[in-house]
């Protein structure tokens, strides 16, 4: 539809991956090295600025991957949680994502047989087979990075730099992935195209119940009920460093788009001219 080819094409802009005539930039001939969406190609080339690539490479990994989280056989479903709360991150599904991948290769290094990680996917309730994709994907990845001669930044997951470094780079692709939660019990205003959605179940927010206001979500499914899947907590201070202004400009009216206003004009002309360069 033209409509479709048109808003790739708008989407495509907001990213800078095109240039003045419409054609691939050069960052956005970068990104197209990456066989992943434009989004998550541009969070990897930003985490190279932020130096939290080992991260990002995991996450991407991660969400590219078929889920690893099972639904848990019936009578089990509050074990299957017990178990996941171990993995959860306060920070957010992003987060807890790089906690299971490195809980999956922290016990393959550990196991002896094949048979062991098999089993101790199944202790957790995940998915062996969607881990080792995640494992295959990643490996993919470092590759494109050094062949593209791309810097790979040192693990330094946990810290609180390397969070909001974390952070940062998701904002610099998935800006358009926001939401709001309007009435604090979880039914989340997206901004770009005003929808209203609750998060997926597997939400290690669900998990741990609570509602964070502001989130950053990987993906919109109408099929399951209008859920936001994989959701991390963000801070509308954040969002304005990070977003483009053109992109917020054309965003439709709305009560969350009044209140980021609210945050840019307490912005001084020093952070708002330094935007603006940007």
């Amino acid at each position: 539809a033209p409509e479709s080819l048109m808003q790739a094409l708008e989407d495509l802009d907001y990213l800078a991956a095109l240039d003045n005539d419409g054609n691939l930039s050069e960052f956005g001939i970068i990104m197209s090295e990456f066989p992943l969406d434009p989004q998550l190609s541009k969070s990897i080339l930003a985490s190279c600025e932020f130096e939290c690539v080992d991260e990002m490479l995991t996450i991407a990994a991660m969400v590219t991957a078929p889920n690893c989280f099972l639904h848990a056989p019936p009578g089990t479903e509050e074990i299957a949680l017990t178990c996941w709360r171990k993995f959860s991150h306060p920070a957010g599904d992003h987060f807890t994502l790089i906690n299971v991948f490195n809980a999956f290769k922290e016990a393959s290094a550990n196991s002896t047989s094949q048979c062991n990680n098999e089993k101790w996917c199944r202790d957790y309730f995940l998915s062996c087979s969607a881990l080792r994709m995640a494992e295959i994907i990643r490996a993919e990845l470092v590759e494109i990075m050094k062949r593209t001669e791309l810097p790979i930044s040192e693990p330094d997951f946990g810290s609180k730099e390397n969070i909001l470094s974390i952070k940062k780079s998701l904002l610099s692709g998935y800006f358009m992935h926001i939401a709001r939660d309007v009435d604090g019990s979880g039914n989340y205003l997206m901004l770009t195209h005003r929808q209203v959605a609750q998060l997926h179940p597997f939400s290690s927010y669900c998990n741990t119940r609570r509602i964070p206001e502001w989130v950053l979500f990987h993906e919109f499914s109408i099929s399951e009920n209008n859920s936001i899947r994989v959701v991390s907590e963000i801070s509308p201070d954040l969002f304005v460093e990070l977003v483009p202004q053109y992109y917020f400009s054309n965003l439709p009216p709305s009560e969350s788009k009044d209140i980021l206003q609210e945050v840019i004009n307490h912005l001084s002309p020093v952070s708002t001219m330094k935007e603006e360069q940007k």
